[in-house]
């Protein structure tokens, strides 16, 4: 009977809604929500695409999304895994971690809801801070609820700061490219936005306490960053649009 009872809870899952954010790619994403203000868009799956699926939805400021880590679950888990905050040097258990590589390879993240707009003949929730890659399942969407999901003087264990933010500067190629891929309005946004997710420093943990002349590339919105540390500081060395195989 429990044999059955979970078979018909695993067919049941199915993904609500996707992510439209301007991650293309794993590298480059905040290891957390929050940490970047950058927007992006919920969209409803067609099973749920009804504006009354999300009435009264605009009271909340900041909701939480379950979603699953798609591209991981081929890769599969273990039982003891290396965070990044340690410096990939020591191991903790899976379950005391938000490694993205879990037995059922399920996340969550607090978001900020900006507005529910409705495009194309879907229902979308603008939201910002995420943490997702674009493309990413929703498996469930549901409000933050300040009273509860706050707690005063929680232990954080080996995250209870936000991460120290590296210097970000521009090379004046860099700056020009900007100022000639985005209209003027938006060359400022596009620069500040392009500064945060590269001040998280994403580069993997081994690679931070040693020289390092590697130049790197984040994929964001449809460009190319390619960027290098360079005494002490990340580099942006030119910015390309992505190119379509």
């Amino acid at each position: 009977m429990k044999n059955e009872l979970t078979q018909q809870f695993n067919s049941r899952i199915d993904a609500v809604a996707y992510c439209r954010t301007p991650y293309k790619q794993k590298f480059g994403i905040p290891r957390q929500p929050g940490l970047v203000n950058i927007k992006g868009l919920v969209e409803l799956a067609p099973h749920v695409n009804n504006i009354d699926a999300v009435r009264g939805i605009e009271q909340y400021s900041h909701l939480w999304l379950l979603f699953c880590f798609h591209e991981n679950l081929e890769q599969g888990w273990k039982n003891t895994v290396r965070p990044p905050r340690l410096g990939g040097n020591e191991k903790l258990g899976v379950f005391a971690t938000r490694s993205t590589f879990r037995p059922n390879g399920i996340g969550q993240s607090v978001v900020k809801l900006h507005r529910v707009i409705q495009q194309n003949g879907k229902v979308c929730l603008e939201i910002s801070g995420m943490d997702l890659l674009d493309g990413t399942p929703v498996i469930d969407i549901k409000p933050y609820i300040p009273f509860s999901d706050s707690i005063d003087n929680a232990a954080g264990g080996i995250a209870q700061e936000a991460p120290e933010l590296i210097d970000v500067q521009f090379s004046p190629l860099a700056k020009t490219q900007i100022e000639s891929y985005a209209n003027e309005s938006n060359s400022l946004e596009l620069l500040s936005v392009i500064s945060d997710v590269l001040a998280q420093d994403p580069r993997p943990a081994y690679k931070k306490a040693k020289a390092d002349p590697k130049i790197y590339q984040v994929a964001l919105y449809d460009i190319d960053i390619f960027w290098q540390i360079e005494n002490g500081h990340i580099n942006v060395i030119e910015i390309k649009p992505t190119s379509v195989c």
